[in-house]
Formats: C-alpha cells, structure tokens, sequence
C-alpha cells in the first residue's frame, strides 16, 4: 500500500486524520484483517478508538479505493489495501490460512460464466474454500 495517504486523501477532499492513519496503517500492517483484529492493531497506539470509528473509517477508506474488502467465510469481511491487485483467497478450512493467487487462474471460469449465463464476476471479492498442502499433507499421516 502506498504510504502517502496524506496526498490520496487530499486528491479527493480528505483530510489524513489520526484515526485514518491508523486504520490504514493497521490495515497495511496485517495484510487481511477483519474490523475487531484491526481495531486490536490500533489500540496497540491509540486505545480510545472504539470499533464503530473503524467501521466507520473502513467504509470511507473502501469508497475512497484505499482498502477493499471480501467475504471469507460467514462473519466480519476482511479487509486489506486496494493496491494489493485484484488476487482470490485460497481459504484453508482446517487451519484458516489465506492464500492468494492471482485471478488470471480463475479466467477459463469467468469468461464460461459470461458467456453462458451473461454473469460477470468480481473476482477480487471471491474465495475459495479448501485444504491448504500442510493440512492436507498432515491428514494423510
């Protein structure tokens, strides 16, 4: 993620808050996070965030393509930073590990789905579920 968020924020009529800061920082620190691990990162600098100022600021961050976020499983999205490229999430079921790849694996499917059923997929928001290789390797011992 690009650390001059000062001048992204300012591009589009947003100030570089304390809060902002944080978040985005927290965000580029854990890589996939949900809002409740974030709000841990930030509280490690700042305890008198509370988790409706991350949500809050998650939700602007994404409208202002800074974050983004996707669905890994039932509960809290997870969010990491937009310049991380449009990858998909190999989720383990065992271990929880995520593992991304990126969408060109996923094109054959894509374009089936477009041109069979007129449906163009948001590969950035998709997730696999799995077994990772160690967890599969470990289950056959």
């Amino acid at each position: 993620m690009s650390t001059d968020w000062k001048h992204e924020l300012r591009e589009k009529g947003y100030r570089l808050t304390p809060q902002r800061q944080l978040v985005l920082e927290a965000v580029n620190a854990l890589g996939h996070a949900t809002p409740d691990e974030i709000l841990v990162e930030v509280h490690k600098t700042a305890g008198g965030i509370n988790i409706s100022t991350v949500y809050r600021t998650l939700e602007l961050l994404e409208q202002l393509d800074l974050v983004t976020h996707t669905h890994l499983g039932h509960g809290a999205p997870t969010y990491h930073p937009a310049d991380a490229g449009g990858h998909l999430h190999l989720v383990c079921r065992d271990c929880r590990r995520v593992i991304e790849v990126g969408t060109e694996v996923a094109a054959g499917m894509g374009e089936r789905l477009r041109v069979e059923h007129g449906f163009d997929i948001d590969l950035a928001h998709f997730a696999i579920f799995g077994r990772c290789a160690e967890c599969t390797a470990a289950r056959a011992n």
